[in-house]
């Protein structure tokens, strides 16, 4: 998956508490395993009107937020089902961060796995964040740094807001870092994998045996 070290882009302010994953994405663009296109049916209830024509004022249809990178939220966004489609549809949208009260358990570990950084902070912050958002701010978000700013003199303002602080993981951290999903972690271990192989099958030949033969029966019949 792509790295995440450093992050600048416009929030969308998205001021709406518990979203589930069937507003993120709903039922009908589930019918793919693909990761591409799903942008296209990200918020679509909330996007498309009864006719599927699009809402123009929905704060993703308006710039500059229709190249957001970075989605302010409403507590426990993500809620719902538990499936992967969600954090894959924001990020075909373009989406690298969402910033929230609380997000719902297994939706927030998704994120992490597939190169998304959702970030929880208090209510008064992310009420600040919110109010940012709503006037077209764009923001930094650097992961190593854990740290939260924006630019003096964005959008006409004189001073920018002290810097923000957020908790991550390191190990989760570190895997954003390094752009590293459940496959790349196990991959990083593939010379100690071939080594155990190598030994197991010395030390038990017959069991290696056993595997070759079922494997070769399997592809006969």
């Amino acid at each position: 998956m792509e790295t995440f070290s450093k992050l600048t882009g416009i929030a969308a302010p998205l001021p709406l508490q518990n979203v589930d994953t069937d507003m993120i994405i709903p039922k009908q663009f589930l019918k793919t395993t693909e990761r591409t296109g799903l942008g296209a049916g990200l918020f679509y209830d909330l996007r498309h009107d009864e006719n599927d024509k699009k809402i123009a004022d929905f704060v993703l249809h308006r710039p500059p937020y229709d190249q957001a990178c970075i989605l302010i939220c409403g507590h426990n966004f993500g809620c719902g089902s538990s499936r992967e489609h969600a954090p894959w549809a924001l990020l075909d949208f373009g989406i690298r961060c969402l910033i929230a009260t609380g997000f719902a358990d297994i939706f927030f570990n998704n994120c992490f796995k597939n190169g998304i950084l959702p970030i929880v902070l208090s209510q008064e912050t992310v009420d600040l964040l919110m109010r940012e958002a709503e006037n077209g701010t764009s923001l930094t978000i650097d992961l190593p740094r854990q740290v939260i700013s924006k630019e003096s003199g964005d959008n006409g303002d004189k001073d920018s807001f002290a810097p923000i602080t957020f908790d991550v993981d390191p190990f989760r951290k570190q895997c954003l870092i390094e752009g590293l999903d459940d496959i790349a972690l196990t991959l990083k271990k593939q010379a100690a994998i071939s080594t155990f192989e190598q030994d197991n099958q010395r030390r038990y030949p017959w069991l290696w045996q056993s595997s070759k033969i079922t494997a070769k029966t399997e592809i006969e019949t």
